[in-house]
């Protein structure tokens, strides 16, 4: 049996990483699967930045848009659900290419999830209401409490980490950190890691540069109409948060704009942070020239 690749381009949001992963798909003759947790939701195009009607013809994309913000779906759904497709991939090529900022969700994929106990429903429920009416201070000094060892590198300001965490510590009696797994998955495969970085001022550029784009594409008409059901889990994220605040009338709109742009710099930071811990990554700027970066991958692939 020949030996299988999944190149995994990983990165911060706006630093060219769909462009790049086409690149590489149509190089490599193969298929892509989105590790982009965000770009799940069909309702969400505008604020997620999901690639085009033009990309998504260039090179076949899985798992954009494939559920809906009413549907429960967790990273150990995506773990499962992302293997069965690269299966089947790889039964016709030797290579597949993963592209994500979401990094627990491309960690699911290459390592393997964490092996955790169920739990009360009723406890994560009493934890939303939490989040509700405290605010997420209140998440965030409970699990600094129970569990210090998570707390120390969990992104605080991700309610849906710090909720799903102390769920585990509540339901169990034990800190969330003792269950995690410390060997990775055997898997069908062998990772390529691909990273893209650029120095802080382009990236935040970029960003902004991204958000103008977003509302003049209809980010606002598109945060209208999910607004009856902002309360959804997957509805608590930047783009969309900080417009529903203008729509209850609490912000004007040039302060929506701005939050959401420095909202989703604090984003690409906290993602530059969880990648650079995985020393697996070698790091391409994004000058660095495509061919060059292909040239990279097959290189790794046709030498193994």
């Amino acid at each position: 049996m020949n030996k299988k690749f999944l190149i995994v381009v990983v990165g911060p949001t706006a630093i060219g990483k769909t462009s790049l992963g086409i690149d590489l798909a149509k190089s490599l003759d193969t298929e892509i699967i989105s590790a982009d947790s965000r770009q799940f939701y069909k309702e969400m195009k505008i604020g997620t930045a999901v690639p085009s009607e033009a990309e998504l013809k260039e090179a076949k994309h899985h798992f954009i848009q494939h559920i809906s913000i009413e549907d429960q779906y967790s990273v150990g759904d995506f773990e499962r659900d992302a293997l069965h497709t690269l299966k089947e991939i790889f039964n016709r090529k030797d290579a597949a290419v993963m592209v994500g900022g979401s990094g627990l969700y491309v960690d699911a994929v290459v390592n393997g999830l964490d092996d955790f106990p169920e739990v009360d429903p009723k406890i994560r429920a009493a934890l939303n209401e939490k989040l509700n009416t405290s605010g997420i201070e209140s998440l965030q000094e409970e699990l600094k409490n129970l569990d210090p060892e998570y707390y120390s590198e969990v992104d605080k300001q991700n309610p849906h980490r710090l909720i799903r965490a102390l769920e585990i510590c509540i339901g169990t009696g034990k800190p969330f950190s003792s269950f995690r797994k410390k060997d990775s998955e055997n898997r069908f495969f062998e990772p390529v890691y691909i990273g893209l970085t650029a120095e802080r001022p382009l990236v935040y550029d970029r960003i902004n540069q991204r958000v103008d784009l977003m509302m003049q594409e209809g980010l606002l008409e598109e945060a209208k109409i999910l607004f009856p059901k902002r309360e959804l889990n997957a509805l608590n994220t930047v783009g969309y948060k900080e417009l529903f605040q203008y729509l209850k009338g609490e912000w004007d709109l040039e302060t929506a704009v701005s939050e959401i742009k420095k909202n989703t710099r604090r984003f690409a930071k906290r993602q530059f942070t969880w990648f650079r811990k995985n020393e697996q990554i070698p790091w391409f700027n994004t000058r660095t020239s495509p061919e060059e970066i292909i040239a990279f991958a097959k290189d790794h692939v046709s030498n193994s």
